[in-house]
């Protein structure tokens, strides 16, 4: 535990930084421009430092002191953030929630649970985007956002969660099979009609195929069709135009009503990563807390 003796004066010490003078910090903690001189003198003796150049005019930081007073803003930033812990399991959840997720994924995967959440909650005014680009979630004014893709270099004032990778698998209508024939090798796929991916600047998704040590080699398909759009793949496959490799939660239903069937499993991969991520500075406001939970408990991929 850190002794009571090291928070003394941190506080008039931050407040005088952030006013200027001893006089104005005095007006904010509601003391005397002397009992705040005071503590920051003690300070800066227990301290060995000089926090302050003073002049008959105003108070600058020194070096030293600059480098404190980061360290103190954040200090009582954490004190803060611990009260408002036990502060939200008192609070009630009421308020504007933005709210960012994939297109695909978001309306098939993660609009049930928001609108669960949305009706457990009657106060809360959820505002939630769609969209495949990446965003500043801080700078767009997100609260939580669910991204699937390759984990990256989080930036220092963002929280992440990973709640598992999807897993991909070949797969076709049981029609076009019968009309076809179902493929035991990866090379007969060359042979029938494939449907893939293709991004908006022209590139197409390359399939995976996994080995028996677990290696994950990519190979380009020659397609019967490019689609720009995960649902509308779906579509193409039900519609008997050929095999696709798809995330099983984009077909989940479709494999538990027998209208598309895995082949293949033996090649079946690990797709991409998924992850909740927020603002650090909005972790602790009880909507953010609560709905992170929700959205942890519903969407963990095991």
């Amino acid at each position: 535990m850190i002794p009571s003796e090291r928070l003394k004066g941190i506080e008039a010490f931050v407040c005088t930084a952030d006013a200027g003078s001893f006089t104005a910090a005095g007006a904010r903690l509601n003391l005397t421009n002397s009992a705040v001189s005071k503590s920051v003198a003690r300070l800066e003796a227990r301290l060995g430092s000089r926090l302050f150049e003073r002049t008959t005019r105003r108070l600058t930081l020194t070096d030293v002191g600059a480098a404190f007073y980061e360290t103190c803003v954040r200090v009582l930033g954490d004190l803060a953030d611990a009260e408002a812990v036990l502060a939200a399991h008192r609070s009630e959840i009421v308020g504007r929630l933005k709210v960012d997720v994939p297109i695909a994924f978001g309306r098939m995967q993660a609009m049930p649970l928001l609108l669960a959440f949305a009706e457990r909650h009657p106060n809360l005014r959820p505002s939630i985007t769609f969209t495949d680009r990446k965003i500043d979630i801080v700078e767009e004014g997100v609260d939580v956002a669910i991204r699937i893709g390759a984990s990256e270099p989080w930036a220092d004032n963002l929280g992440h969660r990973h709640l598992g990778s999807e897993r991909v698998i070949f797969c076709a209508a049981p029609a076009y099979l019968e009309r076809r024939h179902t493929p035991t090798t990866a090379h007969e796929l060359s042979g029938l009609d494939c449907i893939v991916y293709g991004r908006s600047d022209g590139s197409v998704i390359n399939w995976r195929f996994a080995d028996q040590t677990g290696h994950v080699e990519e190979r380009p398909m020659e397609a019967r069709i490019i689609l720009g759009s995960a649902e509308a793949q779906v579509g193409a496959v039900k519609a008997g135009f050929g095999i696709a490799q798809l995330a099983t939660w984009l077909i989940k239903h479709e494999l538990e009503r027998g209208e598309l069937v895995e082949i293949l499993p033996n090649l079946a991969t690990r797709g991409l990563p998924l992850h909740l991520v927020w603002p650090r500075s909005r972790q602790l406001v009880p909507k953010v807390d609560a709905l992170l939970e929700t959205l942890t408990d519903g969407l963990r991929i095991d």
